[in-house]
């Protein structure tokens, strides 16, 4: 049996590239950008109180947006990740303020703390290893 000219086994070859969706390959020197990405959530958290812990994704992803696919998409993911986080946070104090709700309060603060830590650990190792992170409780508000 014979193929027709232009045709292969793998698909047609005008019609894109067959690995559409995959993630960014990771370049070596973007490892570090993007793990700074994670992990400046932690560093501003520890210092803030938890309350400034998406600027430093939003810093990485302003400056690396053009520059590389996989720390934007890094930076980008920490960031919806801590914005998701950061209102949950919210809604936990003012539950806490209102008095009624202070065990659902405290309950939201210790799920929004843990998972900022475990989160951005997981996503600093992975990111230093070249693999991206889909984090939960993610907002997309940046792509």
């Amino acid at each position: 049996m014979t193929q027709q000219p232009g045709f292969s086994q793998y698909g047609d070859p005008r019609h894109g590239d067959p690995r559409y969706g995959q993630p960014p390959v990771a370049a070596p020197d973007d490892r570090t950008p993007a793990a700074l990405a994670h992990a400046s959530s932690l560093i501003a958290m520890a210092l803030s109180a938890g309350w400034l812990s998406f600027v430093g994704p939003l810093v990485m992803w302003l400056i690396y947006r053009d520059r590389s696919p996989f720390v934007r998409q890094a930076a980008a993911g920490s960031f919806n990740f801590n914005l998701g986080l950061w209102l949950m946070s919210i809604v936990g104090w003012i539950c806490i303020i209102t008095v009624i709700g202070i065990p659902l309060g405290l309950i939201l603060l210790a799920v929004s703390f843990l998972a900022q830590i475990i989160g951005h650990v997981i996503g600093t190792l992975r990111a230093l290893k070249g693999r991206t992170i889909n984090y939960p409780f993610q907002l997309k508000v940046l792509r």
